[in-house]
This record gives C-alpha cells, structure tokens and sequence, in this order.
C-alpha cells in the first residue's frame, strides 16, 4: 500500500492531466507561476500546504480515503497487465539493442569530452550540420517495422481460450480487442470538422466564400491570442489555424512561454550537451541524416533539429512524463562495473532512446519557431502531451495500438472488399500505413497539410485524427488498390502523399461516407 504522501502525488498528477488544455489549467499556471515568487509560498511545505487547503475548501473528495488502498503507480499508467508486461520486454529489447552496440563498437554510453573538443562544439554549435562525422558503425535502436511487430504480437490472455472464431479471425494484424469509435460516434466528436462548417485548409465551401470565412478566422485568432485564453485557442484550431498566428496559437494551447527561466533552462541543457558526449548522440546524428536531411521541406533546418534533439536527451524534466506513460526509463550502468544499483542510472538522461525517425517529430515545428528555446519549449511539450503515446504499447485510446485498432475498423468497416482484396494478395493495409500513423505522417504530407492536420490533433486534445486520415487515404486510392496484385505495387500506389489535401479527406471520410 502507498503512503499518503504518494497517494497525493498520484491524485495531482491524474487531475493536471485531466486539466491539461483546459482555460482552468492555463490560469492555475499562471498563478502557479506568480506564486513561487511569494515569500509566503515555501516549497518544503508545499504538500502539507495543498492537503491543508483541500480540506478547508471542502474538496477533501481529491483527497485518498484514510487508509483506503489505492491501485499501485504502474496501474494509473497502465492498468492493462498484459499491456504492462509487452512494454516492458519490448524496453529490454530496446536496451539491449542499446548496450550490445556499446560493446560491439567499444564506445562509452557516456564521457566527458576533453576541453579542446569542448571549445569546437561550442564555436559550430549553428552549423552542426556541415559536420560528417563517419556513422556507417551506427545503426538505429529500432525502426518502425520492428515496433510493428511487437503490437501484431500482442495477445489478451484473458480471451485466449473463451474467443470465439469470428472475433478471433477479423481480418486485421491488431489481434486485441479495445473499444474505438466508429464514423457516427466521430461525427459527434469532431462535428467543426463538417460539411457546413468553414474550414482553412479547403478552397471551396458551400454555405461561406472562402475569402470571407478566412478573414473572419483571422480576425478571431488575433482576438483569441491577444486575450491569451488557452481553452479558446483550443477550439479555434478546430477549423485550422492561419499560417501568421498558428505558431503563437500553438504557444498558447500548449501552455509554453520563452521567460527568462526557459531560456536559462535551455542554456544549461546546451552547456550539458558541450560538456558531456552520449552515445545517443550519434544516434541523432544518423537520424538526422537518414530523415531531414535528405527531405525537400526539411533539411533547411538540419541544425535546428541537431540542436534540439541533443538538449532534448539531456533534459531530465522529461523525466515527469513517465509518471502516466506506459514506459519506464531505461536505466543502465556507466561506469564499467555492474551488479550494483548505485551505478545504474537514467539512460539518456531524458529517459527517451531515439528510434530511426524519431527526429521527423521535430522538424514541422522548425516552419513554426526560429528561436532555437521556443522552438525546444513547444517540442518537449508536444512530445510529453501527444507524441509520446506513438512509440508506447499502452491501452490509451491515443496510444498507438488504439490508432492501428481504429485505422482497420474503419477500413474493415467502410471498405470491406478493399480490404479484403489487400489482405488476400499479402498487403496488409496497416503495414502499409504504420509508417505514417507513428509519425503522425511528419516526412509524408506537405507541411502547410500537416500543420493542418497537427491544428486538429491540439484542438482536439487527441491523436485518434492521424488514423482516420490513414483510412481516408485509402478510401481516396480505393479504386487504383483494387487493381493491384502485390503489396510492392500497393505501396506504389501510396508511395506520395505530397500532393493529398487533408481537409477534404477528413471530410469526405468522416462526413460524406453512407454507415
């Protein structure tokens, strides 16, 4: 059984999340803020403080029952067992990925570089990027195809031996069972998403002339921005937000501001970077190269991305987020010795291994925020909220098993033969479409289509928009995939998405679809 003191912080975690968004959330971190430069505020007794105040408000109902057993911490992560126990062996994959290369190359997790090489990191630190430092040795931890795998294996023991056939052989790869929406249940969920309502993002609409609609939207958005109300952004990005107010918009949802502290903070993770070398580094740095660097829209932003992923793994703020993720951070030993809990410590300092794509998550941001502590502030707080949930074997219904579940119900649901049809030449639409859905399709769509899309995933508070788009993206190449004989030729078919609007997929799937 927990202490109470434990019992608290589990409470405030679940209601900050719950809040997360919300204009309530926005003016208690703002007065939160205000507070810590009070005198009366103490932070050694803040806890008692915050019990001491939820009972003399009559809000002792936040409060765990005296003596009253709470579920254990890893359940509010993850209250699936069996969800549990697939993260953590896919972690000890991961970190034997991580470790075995360290042996193979014969190279530190961890060293502290000498003061020379100290003096040049500092001096290239904008310009990272016309380094090529030989990486051939390297090889990414994971890749997308090899997480896939690990989710077509997971299995609910619990329905092994009493699931009927029918449940048992729907035609999908996602062999588990969670409750996902279908279309009329979305229609309730994003009803600004509809044929009658304006949006930016779709040059035609029949009850408003585009002009007119788009210079309302944007007198709106000045207003919503210039009153700093964090719930109002949120619905705003509903209907997309105009490309000269999007990156304050998004400061706004997300909470995040560029004081003096974030800037402070970001310089100490730059000095961290400077002083110590990782072997996660090189990780990025192959990424990098692999990703960006070779993308028309992206590689413009090679050192941004350098930058940011580098004081990104040395943040250990990020830390916080794994208090309801399903992850556990990876620990390992930095000294060479073992056995001894003493020297096992958080491996990246962040608690986040990089994955092969990992750096496409930063790089739509970079069109946004040219101010290097913004644009880390607006990441790390994207990445803690949304981005997380796409590389974490959990049951949360933005969690990534939830998306692929949902992404072939619909097509099960709405294109029966068009799935039926690739199933039977071997081209599973979700091996298809994984690529896409991990990275919220970042590196897939044109950005100005993605950043579309990313305004509906922050007003929505949800990722459940990347799977339907997955779906209405096959719904728009229906008639060509049913031609196809193999999943080379299926992949053909889908092979560019620059040229697809998101807007009018979204719509047509979700409001023109006979169910």
């Amino acid at each position: 059984m927990m202490d109470e003191s434990a019992e608290l912080a589990v409470s405030i975690t679940q209601i900050v999340q719950r809040l997360k968004g919300t204009h309530l959330h926005s003016q208690l971190e703002k007065q939160a803020k205000e507070c810590l430069h009070k005198p009366e505020i103490k932070l050694e007794t803040l806890k008692d403080d915050v019990r001491r105040l939820l009972k003399a408000s009559g809000m002792t109902w936040l409060l765990p029952p005296p003596g009253h057993p709470r579920a254990p911490p890893e359940h509010t992560k993850e209250p699936l067992e069996y969800m549990r126990k697939a993260q953590v062996n896919w972690e000890k994959r991961i970190l034997k990925s991580l470790n075995s290369m360290c042996t193979e190359l014969g190279i530190p997790l961890a060293r502290k570089r000498p003061v020379p090489e100290q003096k040049e990191l500092t001096n290239k630190w904008n310009e990272m990027g016309t380094d090529e430092p030989d990486l051939s040795k390297f090889r990414p931890v994971y890749a997308p195809k090899d997480f896939l795998e690990v989710l077509v294996g997971l299995r609910n023991p619990n329905n092994e031996r009493s699931e009927d056939l029918t449940v048992r052989s729907h035609w999908g790869l996602i062999q588990v069972s969670f409750n996902v929406r279908d279309i009329p249940q979305m229609r309730e969920m994003y009803p600004e998403l509809g044929l009658t309502y304006g949006q930016l993002g779709i040059d035609d609409h029949t009850h408003v002339p585009p002009d007119l609609f788009e210079s309302e939207h944007i007198h709106i958005g000045k207003k919503v921005v210039s009153e700093q109300d964090s719930a109002a952004a949120q619905q705003y990005s509903r209907q997309g937000c105009p490309t000269g107010l999007r990156a304050q918009l998004w400061s706004l949802i997300l909470n995040t501001t560029n004081d003096p502290e974030d800037i402070t903070h970001y310089e100490q993770l730059k000095a961290r970077v400077i002083n110590h070398d990782l072997l996660v580094d090189n990780l990025i740095y192959k990424d990098v190269k692999l990703t960006a660097s070779n993308d028309d829209y992206y590689f413009v932003f090679e050192d941004y991305l350098y930058q940011v992923l580098l004081c990104f793994s040395r943040d250990t703020a990020v830390l916080e987020h794994f208090s309801y993720n399903s992850a556990t951070p990876p620990k390992s030993c930095i000294q060479n010795k073992s056995g001894s809990e003493q020297c096992a410590v958080v491996y990246p300092p962040n608690g986040v291994i990089p994955f092969h794509g990992f750096s496409m998550y930063v790089a739509p941001l970079c069109f946004l925020y040219n101010e290097p502590s913004k644009l880390y502030r607006v990441f790390r707080e994207m990445y803690i909220r949304y981005l997380f949930r796409l590389h974490s074997i959990s049951s949360h219904p933005s969690g990534i098993v939830s998306l692929c579940l949902q992404f072939e119900r619909l097509l099960q649901t709405h294109l029966p033969q068009l799935f039926y049809h690739l199933r039977e030449i071997g081209a599973q639409p979700l091996r298809i479409a994984f690529k896409w859905i991990v990275r919220a399709f970042s590196g897939y769509l044109s950005t100005d289509q993605l950043l579309l899309l990313w305004d509906r995933i922050l007003g929505y508070d949800s990722l459940e928009i990347v799977a339907v788009l997955a779906a209405a993206v096959f719904a728009f190449r229906a008639e060509n995939l049913m031609e196809v004989t193999s999943l080379a030729s299926a992949e053909a078919v889908l092979a560019d998405l620059s040229t697809l609007k998101v807007m009018p997929l979204l719509q047509i799937f979700l409001f023109a679809t006979s169910v």
